[in-house]
């Protein structure tokens, strides 16, 4: 039986794992252009919860444990690979609900459970993911669960499913056969799961590896390392100047390390300093009068730390309580996503009243977007994440509240603006949804960006640094310049009735260059059609296009 310390400690050291890890997971994403990556939206979505977690104490039950790092994840929660994490782990704590410590036969139904959540959020699953392999490691879970009770043995197995699936994913969809590799969501849950079982085996949580190993670099990184469970109640600090003929520091340690845990002793030729955690900080500090006197810079310092403890506990449910909803003071309000000053001020002058700082490559959480929702003074509020992997975190922020609110599912910034413009104060929900809803979805939209790897992606051989030319989201061709790159792609875009172009200018653009390229562009399409330049500053992309 697992009980809710070892599953506390292993949910800490997958979470260390992934972050240690996050860079080979997000370089299996074979798409070449700027993403949010994988494996940075999976870590950042577990790290939300590890500081949560090591505040639980050694008694805590599976359920309480469950329930907080579901609540963590699910807040944390960033991009796709994060909101399905998140959901995965929700299932789990729905299915560990009452439980003291859990079983194989729990785990199997809290698997099960979890996988039935995510498949449910998204709307088109799409085989050869994570979805899939989290799948397989449910449908493992059962039938191992019949055969023994040793939960090293079923996790053991389960993670052996994880792998041999997770291999497979290569097979099953075109761009990462293509590629030559698997999964990148899939790879990151076979790493938090397999960190898990290890723990459940009976192994060591995991350290960041940028972590500091060397006791003797500084007094403050050695008392740094020590953030786990309080075991005695006062830590303990003070300075000695050493006496003549000082004994060797080296048994004021040996001592201390039987009144308490914690023990720190730093020494040099004049001074020894001390920290420690004890029940008897009068004995740590008599011992010491052995070796020398106090100095009063600084003063010898003894606090409670079960004090603040349940002060630190006390602050963060003061401020989740803090989230309460503005009071109400007009019908209708806005939350929009984007990056850059120009794109922000934009969104702002529409009507928005919040705008969240996120797009490709910073991806805001769930609980980012909550508190966008919460501070809004509006009945209803309307969402517009403006990119694909934001859809998800909005979705689910919206469960968390019992505001009246509506995603519209913009994927790109000059949809959400177009949705903004075709907003009619005078009408309902219903009829702004529809509206809005049409507006946006009869935007084209054109990327300028760059590669951020070397690929060969849907029939383009693309080099690291060459510039990519997006058309409604999908790779259209690649250029060496920049310039050439607008123009092409908006004699691309200019089809049809398109009356309007915009340029949408970013932060590696200068001004000049800007209304030189406006020039072109207009001299080259059509007298019917105007083009028109923003400064949006957004980073990642030199242009964001948008025709209507």
């Amino acid at each position: 039986m697992i009980n809710g310390a070892l599953f506390r400690d292993a949910v800490i050291s997958a979470g260390i794992t992934i972050e240690n890890r996050k860079k080979e997971v997000d370089e299996l994403n074979v798409y070449p252009v700027p993403d949010g990556d994988t494996g940075s939206n999976m870590s950042m979505t577990m790290g939300n919860a590890i500081g949560e977690l090591r505040r639980l104490e050694n008694n805590v039950t599976i359920s309480e444990t469950a329930s907080v790092t579901a609540s963590s994840f699910l807040r944390g929660a960033r991009g796709n690979s994060g909101v399905i994490l998140s959901l995965i782990f929700r299932g789990i704590a729905k299915g560990l609900s009452g439980l003291t410590e859990a079983g194989n036969t729990d785990f199997t139904e809290s698997l099960a459970l979890g996988v039935e959540s995510a498949y449910k959020a998204v709307m088109k699953p799409v085989e050869g993911t994570i979805l899939t392999v989290a799948r397989a490691c449910a449908e493992k879970a059962r039938e191992i669960s019949l055969s023994t009770n040793e939960d090293v043995i079923f996790w053991t197995e389960i993670c052996a499913e994880a792998e041999k699936v997770l291999a497979q994913t290569k097979e099953m969809l075109p761009q990462l056969k293509k590629a030559g590799v698997v999964d990148a969501g899939g790879m990151g849950l076979v790493i938090i799961f397999k960190a898990m079982r290890d723990i459940f085996a009976g192994g060591k949580i995991a350290e960041p590896v940028s972590a500091v190993h060397e006791n003797n670099d500084s007094f403050r990184t050695a008392v740094s390392e020590y953030d786990d469970e309080i075991n005695y109640t006062y830590c303990t600090e003070f300075m000695i100047e050493k006496k003549e003929n000082c004994p060797d520091p080296f048994t004021l340690r040996a001592y201390l390390e039987t009144i308490g845990d914690c023990v720190v002793v730093v020494d040099d030729e004049d001074i020894i300093k001390v920290h420690v955690h004890t029940d008897s900080p009068d004995k740590a500090i008599g011992k010491g009068l052995e070796f020398g006197q106090f100095t009063n810079d600084p003063r010898p310092k003894i606090e409670n730390m079960r004090i603040q403890h349940e002060n630190k506990i006390k602050e963060v449910r003061e401020a989740e309580q803090g989230l309460v909803p503005a009071v109400p003071e007009k019908k209708f309000g806005f939350v929009a996503v984007g990056a850059g000053h120009g794109i922000e001020s934009m969104f702002r002058d529409l009507g928005a009243d919040v705008v969240v700082k996120g797009g490709q490559t910073m991806n805001p959480s769930t609980d980012d977007i909550l508190k966008a929702i919460l501070s809004v003074p509006a009945e209803i509020i309307f969402i517009l994440p403006n990119n694909k992997n934001i859809i998800m975190s909005a979705e689910q922020a919206v469960k968390l509240t019992d505001r009246s609110v509506c995603v519209l599912q913009t994927r790109t910034i000059p949809q959400g603006i177009s949705a903004m413009l075709a907003f009619d104060e005078s009408e309902g929900l219903t009829e702004n949804r529809l509206n809005m809803t049409k507006a946006f979805e009869r935007v084209s939209t054109g990327l300028v960006t760059f590669a951020v790897r070397d690929s060969d992606f849907d029939g383009h051989q693309i080099k690291e640094g060459e510039i990519l030319a997006l058309d409604n989201g999908k790779l259209a061709f690649t250029e060496k310049d920049v310039n050439k790159a607008v123009l092409k792609l908006c004699k691309r875009l200019a089809k049809g009735d398109v009356s309007y172009i915009t340029l949408i200018y970013g932060a590696d653009v200068t001004e000049e260059n800007a209304e030189q390229i406006r020039d072109i562009v207009q001299s080259k399409l059509s007298d019917k059609i105007e083009v028109m330049l923003v400064n949006g500053g957004q980073p990642v992309y030199y242009y964001i296009i948008s025709a209507e």
